[in-house]
């Protein structure tokens, strides 16, 4: 992970950066930038547009301009700063000198460099990758930035770009074997334990869906308890994440250009990962547990096959309606797993349903839950990151289709297509309850969409793996420990 050193400074002239970006605002009549005459930005061909760049030279110093849109928010300044880091490419230094009113902002323009500088070279040959600034200073003004702020920046970008790097790996290399071996290399400085299951340990624990769609593969599926339990801590987050290292549908085989892209059917662990290590490096007061249902879906001999009946760890029988609905088998048994561990709340994250990404599209991850004011809380912290989600129903009517004469419910029911993105809701919510029946405050977030960027980078989005929702997730963990201790 290549992040840009940060750091702040109260001008421009501060800094010995010999680059300079500032932001231009696209006003009423013509573009605006503090310092400069609208004609002279027009002149450079500027209107204000979002990822607008322009290049010029003042005084010997190299400066850039990058838009902002309409108006200095933290969404606009974040997305430009990336835009600038991106641009410039591997230089030294620079200086963002952005519109920076108050400490959110400040904030959004050092995540924002960060997130930009992220480059995934993968198994090429040669190192031909673009590289990035190996410093970025932040013109803060008369904001008043800590250097607690600086180094939340760092590491949630950090947790962003371990996501992203576990979403881009190749699934020959990223195994659900190998998967759980990088967490126990990458987590062996941090305060966190972490536990992995093999199949034979998961087998005897009771673990049916997990070991159900792994069966199929050569390489075998694990379980990975990442946990992160500080001693003052009051609170406990359990973080379920879908962890299939890749999905060929099973023997109810995906079309050849449906596969592509399925290397990211893990992002849901990567970023339930990546949140617990982040929490970690915070020293947040509060617990957070990630759960990580690692399985390489394949058909072979011994791959499950539709009208299976399969044993959901606690106890409840599934028939296997649809094996590439493999994600939610995955996911009941680290739903029931995390009821175990009694958190007071549980959250799942999972690339579940291609019906997600036909409602929502593609930067919009859906959310469903059985409590609105968990729902409205992490919808709190979304907006704060400045990311994207929208709240789903779970129609009780839609129970109706997962039905089974011969298990507790079906995993799906191939055939009907109304309502897909919330039937997967409806079958993991059977899942939240404890012995005695009484269900977990839950919620369910399908990044199916936004997981990954087929097109070209966009504001502080790479191409790839998005890690969406990672620092949503940290800052909603963070204000749940805060709020616990007001």
């Amino acid at each position: 992970m290549a992040i840009p050193t940060l750091c702040i400074v109260a001008t421009p002239e501060d800094s010995t950066a010999e680059i300079v970006v500032y932001g231009v605002v696209r006003g009423t009549d013509g573009p605006e930038a503090e310092g400069f005459d609208t004609p002279y930005l027009e002149r450079l061909g500027l209107n204000g547009d979002r990822d607008q760049v322009a290049r010029t030279v003042l005084d010997d110093r190299t400066v850039i301009f990058v838009g902002l849109g309409e108006s200095a928010t933290t969404e606009s300044l974040r997305a430009a700063s990336a835009v600038a880091v991106r641009a410039l490419g591997d230089v030294p230094s620079l200086v963002l000198a952005l519109p920076v009113a108050d400490d959110a902002a400040a904030r959004a323009v050092l995540e924002g460099a960060a997130l930009g500088a992220y480059n995934f070279v993968g198994e090429k040959s040669k190192r031909d990758g673009q590289e990035f600034a190996k410093e970025v200073q932040v013109a803060v003004g008369e904001a008043h930035v800590s250097d607690t702020a600086v180094r939340q920046a760092r590491v949630l970008a950090a947790a962003v770009h371990r996501s992203r790097d576990l979403g881009n790996m190749p699934p020959n290399i990223l195994t659900p074997a190998a998967f759980a071996e990088r967490v126990v290399d990458e987590a062996a400085d941090l305060p966190v334990t972490v536990t992995v299951l093999d199949e034979e340990e998961l087998r005897e624990g009771g673990f049916g869906g997990i070991v159900g769609v792994g069966q199929g593969s050569e390489n075998p599926p694990r379980f990975v308890v990442v946990d992160y339990n500080p001693g003052r801590a009051t609170k406990h987050v359990a973080i379920v994440g879908k962890g299939i290292t890749f999905d060929t549908g099973g023997i109810s085989l995906k079309p050849a250009a449906s596969m592509l892209g399925m290397k990211l059917d893990m992002s849901g662990a990567g970023s339930a990962y990546a949140v617990a290590l982040a929490a970690a490096e915070l020293d947040l007061p509060v617990r957070v547990t990630a759960l990580l249902c690692l399985a390489e879906n394949m058909p072979s001999a011994a791959a499950i096959k539709p009208e299976d009946v399969i044993r959901i760890r606690g106890g409840k029988t599934v028939e296997v309606t649809n094996t590439d609905a493999e994600g939610r088998l995955v996911m009941a048994d680290g739903l029931q797993y995390a009821v175990e561990q009694k958190p007071d709340i549980v959250i799942d994250i999972a690339t579940l349903t291609g019906a997600q990404q036909i409602a929502l599209g593609n930067r919009y991850a859906g959310l469903m839950g059985n409590d609105e004011s968990l729902t409205e809380s992490f919808l709190e912290a979304v907006r704060a990151a400045d990311e994207r989600a929208w709240p789903m129903p779970l129609p009780e009517e839609l129970a109706e289709v997962l039905k089974s004469p011969v298990a507790d419910i079906a995993n799906a029911r191939p055939g009907k297509r109304e309502g897909g993105m919330l039937v997967a809701g409806i079958f993991l919510q059977e899942f939240v309850g404890d012995a005695d029946g009484n269900e977990l405050p839950w919620l369910h977030i399908d990044i199916a969409g936004p997981a990954n960027n087929e097109g070209g980078a966009y504001g502080w989005n790479a191409k790839g793996a998005t890690g969406v929702m990672v620092r949503s997730l940290v800052g909603f963990t963070a204000d749940f420990a805060r709020n616990d201790q007001s």
